[in-house]
């Protein structure tokens, strides 16, 4: 009899040295149906995913298609059996165009000539079919992320694949892309395609999804029918308590100005326009100001201007009273400012050193850690990482000496915020601090920063994450093209008015 599951992985244990990733998980993708993988960061989402897909071999188990056992040794052998994957960050040539992206490795063509027009017109009516515009010609270096997730999609369907897999698919995108992604995934499910769609964000699972099942830690917790559970129970499955999804904090009691930003102007690197366009404003001790704005509007330019990672083009920068618009980054560091960075892996940690190394990252020259003669104090470092690392319960498969590469990007974002926070700041400069984390480490972090507020830190919080603007700040800037277009008040704002804001819709001091 045929089998009404696509694809079943059963009893699937995948180890690494120091951690079992996968501990006997099974997991049933039915035919035509959107079925939601949910877990923590470093639950083994997207391990297990990668045996499906070929990246990595089970030590145990064993995985079936429409209900005969096969073998995939390698991503070619998971493309034969119409097995797709869109990874978490995408797998593009960046100078290649789209269409030249969607084709690589299965080229059409007749005496070993490439038939390009005729892949064009299949693109075309694919693109057409399942509402997945984009331009066949553009480079995907030039183009939004957005754009670049369509064309993973593309090159799966090009592949016709049957069975997609979306590896935390909207961990980039803008809500109304996230809008879009969740119609287009329905239009797949509905011509019959099987989705496996890995995501911590409970309202997309809610909204998408048909089934959901559970991983904690590695191992299995259950299966659900989405229609039949809620929020709160998906989030004590995931986490194994019940969270918090608010934050509790009293009002703020704003102090002395801790930075004053006059007239910054920064450069963009991608046109000759400047990225921020004369901005100014103040951050108080005991306050989150937070700078909220749809992703590209020159808060990563602005931000760098203030961190030191961009030199700026006007403007001055004060902090405690001092001048530091042409101060050094360490400069600023041992001032009292930081930085939770935007790109984790660029600015936010070397990536092959060990987890304690990066723990001292921006310390490693005071005498806690480096003795008179300029050697370093390994065992204080140590010390120092292991009070760390339990302090913001960062898990990683061999504690202080795990090189950071190897932890799962939620335990990355944790070790970052560990370390800034560690430094007693004077000032916090936080973007996207939260980004690809879970319910839990959310829920965590957002009580750091509100205790850092608190002890009287000051905290410029940058967020695309309109949820958590709302619950967090106690001021909200609204950037749109590189200028500030408004300042609101959380308790007076619905995020209908910010999103208009924040679309350029709408702005302070215009006639409405």
């Amino acid at each position: 009899m045929e089998s009404q599951y696509a694809i079943e992985m059963l009893h699937i244990t995948k180890k690494f040295p120091g951690i079992i990733a996968n501990d006997d998980v099974t997991l049933q993708l039915k035919k035509g149906e959107i079925h939601a993988l949910l877990g923590e960061n470093g639950a083994g989402k997207s391990t297990l995913m990668s045996v499906l897909f070929g990246l990595y071999q089970a030590e145990e188990g064993i995985i079936k298609k429409d209900g005969r056992e096969v073998q995939i040794k390698n991503p070619n052998d998971a493309n034969d059996l119409g097995i797709g994957m869109v990874h978490q960050h995408f797998k593009l040539v960046e100078c290649f165009t789209v269409l030249d992206n969607i084709i690589l490795g299965v080229e059409p063509n007749k005496h070993g000539f490439l038939q390009k027009q005729e892949a064009r017109e299949k693109v075309m009516a694919l693109s057409e079919k399942y509402g997945l515009h984009v331009d066949p010609d553009a480079l995907i270096e030039d183009i939004t992320v957005g754009m670049q997730q369509r064309t993973e999609i593309l090159k799966m369907l090009y592949r016709d694949n049957e069975i997609l897999i979306f590896d935390e698919p909207t961990a980039v995108l803008t809500p109304q892309e996230i809008e879009e992604l969740m119609q287009i995934m329905k239009n797949l499910a509905a011509e019959g395609k099987s989705i496996l769609f890995i995501s911590h964000k409970l309202n997309e699972i809610m909204e998408v999804s048909d089934r959901v099942t559970v991983l904690r830690k590695g191992k299995y917790i259950g299966t659900v029918e989405t229609a039949k559970t809620s929020k709160e129970e998906l989030s004590r499955m995931m986490v194994g308590r019940d969270v918090e999804f608010v934050v509790a904090k009293e009002d703020a009691k704003p102090g002395d100005v801790v930075l004053e930003v006059e007239g910054l102007t920064v450069p963009s690197k991608i046109h000759s326009n400047d990225a921020a366009k004369n901005v100014s404003f103040q951050v108080h001790a005991g306050e989150i100001l937070c700078i909220a704005g749809i992703d590209g509007n020159g808060q990563t330019e602005l931000v760098y201007g203030i961190t030191g990672l961009e030199p700026l083009k006007a403007g001055k920068l004060t902090l405690c009273g001092q001048d530091i618009t042409k101060a050094t980054i360490r400069r600023r560091s041992v001032m009292g400012m930081s930085h939770i960075p935007e790109d984790r892996h660029k600015h936010g940690l070397v990536l092959d050193y060990s987890l304690e190394y990066n723990m001292v990252l921006q310390r490693y020259f005071e005498p806690e850690f480096t003795n008179k003669a300029g050697f370093l104090k390994r065992p204080q470092i140590r010390k120092y990482a292991e009070k760390l690392i339990d302090q913001y319960d960062v898990r990683s498969g061999q504690g202080p000496v795990t090189v950071a590469r190897s932890m799962s990007g939620g335990n990355q974002q944790k070790a970052i915020v560990a370390r800034e926070l560690d430094k007693d700041p004077k000032l916090l400069v936080a973007v996207q601090p939260t980004r690809g984390l879970d319910v839990g480490a959310i829920e965590y972090i957002h009580k750091q920063l509100v205790a850092q507020r608190d002890a009287g830190g000051a905290v410029l919080l940058v967020s695309l994450e309109l949820d958590e603007v709302m619950s967090l700040s106690d001021r909200i800037l609204v950037m749109y093209e590189g200028e500030i277009v408004g300042e609101l008040d959380p308790k007076k704002t619905t995020v209908e008015e910010l999103g208009l804001y924040m679309a350029g819709a709408k702005r302070e001091g215009a006639a409405e």
